[in-house]
This record gives structure tokens, sequence and C-alpha cells, in this order.
């Protein structure tokens, strides 16, 4: 998934219409590529400029990310808060995703699908206790 790099004001209440999802939800997959396209970006040297495309994140990266920033953001609180926004497993990223791909807020590569994020991790997994208190000692 890429994000589009011109500002926009986004109407996030508007964007969750019709969808189980907070507008919030909305919100934090936006901010959450960003923070996991400069994870991704930080791992390749830095004398390669990338473009757009060489900046793409898949679905299981961008879970991956979007986890690591909800711990990073909400630290022990984070699955509360997904929760909270009616994102209970990985399709629900998924959902929101493909949702805003539908309304051209991001860009996918032709190999991106919604089963990309089917079943990533067990939800309650990716954000059991344990898992939290280890990603939090390591400061992601």
């Amino acid at each position: 998934m890429s994000q589009i790099t011109i500002p926009i004001p986004f109407d996030w209440p508007q964007i969750a219409t019709g969808t189980p999802y907070a507008p919030a939800a909305f919100a934090f997959v936006q901010n959450g590529l960003g923070y996991t396209n400069e994870l991704v970006a930080s791992k390749v040297a830095n004398e390669y400029e990338l473009d757009e495309f060489e900046r793409h994140v898949n679905g299981q990266q961008l879970f991956m990310g979007l986890r690591d920033c909800a711990i990073h953001w909400f630290g022990l609180l984070a699955p509360v808060v997904l929760r909270h926004w009616g994102i209970h497993r990985t399709e629900d990223f998924g959902a929101i995703v493909f949702k805003m791909v539908s309304l051209e807020l991001l860009r996918t590569s032709p190999q991106d699908c919604e089963d990309d994020f089917r079943s990533v991790f067990q939800f309650d997994d990716a954000f059991h206790h344990s898992e939290l208190a280890d990603r939090i000692g390591s400061n992601l």
C-alpha cells in the first residue's frame, strides 16, 4: 500500500460511514502506513533513493507496522484502543485499507488483495500482555 503524498484534509467520519469502524481507525491506518513506510525505509541503505512504488509495503508488513505503531503510541492499551475502534482481527485492517483504496486515498499494487490481511496473526496473540511487554521493552 502506498500513501498519496499530496496533503488532503480527510473527513474521517464520512469515510467511516457504512463501516463498523470508528473514524479514528481510518486515521490510525493512514498514520500507521507512514510509520510502517519509515520502518521499512530505515532498513534500506540510505544511499538508495526509493520512489513511491519501491517503498510499497505488503499487507503483512503493514499489519506488523500497524501493530508496532499501536504499541508504540498506546502501550499496554493498544488492544483496548483498537477494539474500541472496531478492530478485532487482522482482516479488519484489510477492510479499512481497501475501503480507503476504493475512495482513492491509498493505492495498491496489482499483487495486493484483502486476503493479504487474513489471519496474519491471531489478534489476541499479537497483542498478548507478554508480547506487549517485550515490544515495549525493546523500544520497538
